[in-house]
């Protein structure tokens, strides 16, 4: 039958079934009781006629509800659609409605933009009747395993940054690949109290909460963020670790001068979903935090490198070296021949972590994945030391009088001035040149800075041909639910 990961919970049960394994506010859950919860949800779905390959879906916050939901749905073989609470009615209305899901498990919050979607013909709740409350006090045993290995069990849906999300599939295998990938690269221990504030609904937190099983660590759950409620969890619960974003990170450390509170049990945060700007690293060093840059994909189940200071402490412009058991190789963007070490072309990656399907779009998948290696659209290079560098995204790429430039190196360079808080660079159509760089910049509110010095800044840092042609002040950047500047929504104001 090979790997299930609803038995990860119920082998973590029998391990440490009396240890406190989920913390959420004022309750507390153990291994044992979150598996019986599992159990009890499994044996709901199968009296709703749900079996194997079936699809229920989540629109939940990070509480205990999403942990006994899913693994009483994986135990079945059942997938868990994760959807983003952030969308809009019509978004989630698509969503569910291409997923084919047949009940939508939600918060009780939720339940005015439940009203709103067309498609949910079957929900349950803390307010409907049977509640979530009743399901999980059933008494159930221990389901019988109907699907493993390469069969999907989470369908998360890509940010759709270029049209219509879709819907990736990822396996057992995925999954538990991903949890070796984690656990295996960083210092992932069982006495870990982990802060969950990364959402569910995005890999960086769902590879988590499956990873956080199957070590035996602790997770506190935090529905909401809010940078000084944080820091005053961490002292409460004692907190030794936490996947962040960079927008997170940085409420974090412009709060914590007013909170001050006990961070002595902090070992690092892990950050990721974007670049994370060297100021962010440094400035969480000076308190005494190391930070574990972070990067991941969705089809890849997350995690696909770390840097870590013990790995190279000067090295954090890089994502430092690929994750235990999967591999990175750096092709040419035309030929897909393979590259030698230091030239720039496609991240390619192979692994156990590549996910299995884009659902109802093969055509897609197989665009991407070919011949068991999964061609991620990012452009970077490896050093001679093994460091892994992404230099930006394929479709941002800028060639401006047949060069390349890279607005991600553009980027890295103006997050280092003084006065720039957020920057964001794209190509603009040009006739004499065929694009030329854009910067979009957030200044500081302390500072002031003029177009004409931000581009003088560019060409004292890097060559003439690279430096940003123009430069727009914007008061916020667009940004998805976890974090990603939207660039499309820049490209369509640029041109508007």
């Amino acid at each position: 039958m090979g790997i299930q990961v609803g038995q990860i919970l119920a082998s973590r049960a029998k391990l440490s079934g009396e240890k406190v394994g989920f913390i959420n506010g004022d309750k507390k859950i153990t291994f044992t009781e979150m598996n019986n919860r599992a159990n009890a949800f499994a044996a709901f779905l199968q009296n709703q006629g749900l079996q194997s390959g079936d699809k229920i879906a989540l629109l939940c916050k990070n509480n205990e509800d999403v942990v006994a939901a899913f693994f009483g749905a994986a135990k079945l073989g059942i997938i868990t659609v994760v959807l983003n609470y952030r969308l809009q009615a019509e978004e989630l209305d698509y969503i569910y409605a291409h997923s084919d899901a047949q009940i939508l498990v939600h918060d009780a919050v939720f339940h005015e933009l439940v009203n709103q979607l067309k498609t949910v013909k079957r929900t349950i709740s803390h307010k409907t009747s049977p509640s979530l409350a009743d399901v999980f006090e059933e008494k159930a045993i221990e389901p019988v395993q109907q699907t493993s290995g390469d069969d999907p069990i989470i369908m998360m849906y890509t940010s759709g940054t270029t049209g219509r999300p879709k819907g990736a599939l990822i396996s057992h295998n995925n999954l538990q690949a991903a949890s070796i990938g984690l656990s295996h690269t960083i210092d992932w221990w069982e006495q870990d109290r982990f802060l969950m504030v990364a959402p569910f609904f995005h890999i960086g937190g769902f590879a988590p909460l499956v990873t956080n099983v199957h070590t035996g660590a602790t997770m506190v759950l935090m529905e909401d963020f809010h940078p000084v409620e944080a820091w005053k969890l961490i002292e409460k619960e004692r907190i030794t670790t936490s996947m962040t974003v960079p927008a997170m990170l940085a409420f974090l450390l412009q709060t914590y001068p007013m909170v001050k509170t006990d961070i002595s049990t902090l070992r690092y945060f892990t950050c990721g979903a974007s670049a994370v700007p060297a100021p962010l690293i440094l400035g969480c060093r000076q308190l005494g935090i190391p930070i574990q840059q972070v990067y991941g994909i969705t089809e890849y189940t997350g995690a696909v490198s770390f840097w870590k200071a013990s790995q190279n402490e000067e090295k954090y412009d890089s994502m430092g070296k690929v994750v235990m058991q999967g591999t990175v190789r750096i092709k040419d963007l035309t030929t897909k021949e393979e590259l030698p070490t230091g030239e720039v072309g496609e991240i390619v990656l192979t692994g156990p972590q590549i996910f299995v399907g884009y659902y109802k779009n093969d055509e897609a998948y197989h665009a991407v994945v070919k011949d068991d290696e999964f061609y991620t659209g990012d452009v970077g290079y490896v050093d001679n030391e093994g460091f892994l560098y992404v230099v930006d995204r394929v479709k941002d790429m800028i060639i401006s009088g047949g060069e390349n430039i890279y607005s991600a190196e553009l980027e890295l360079i103006l997050a280092q001035h003084d006065a720039i808080q957020e920057v964001a660079v794209i190509g603009r159509p040009d006739e004499k040149w065929g694009e030329v760089p854009v910067a979009y910049i957030v200044k500081k509110a302390e500072h002031d800075i003029a177009s004409d010095e931000v581009i003088d800044y560019c060409k004292s840092r890097l060559a003439s041909y690279k430096a940003v042609k123009d430069v727009v002040f914007v008061e916020a950047l667009p940004r998805n639910a976890v974090g990603k500047i939207l660039k499309m929504h820049l490209k369509e104001l640029q041109n508007s």
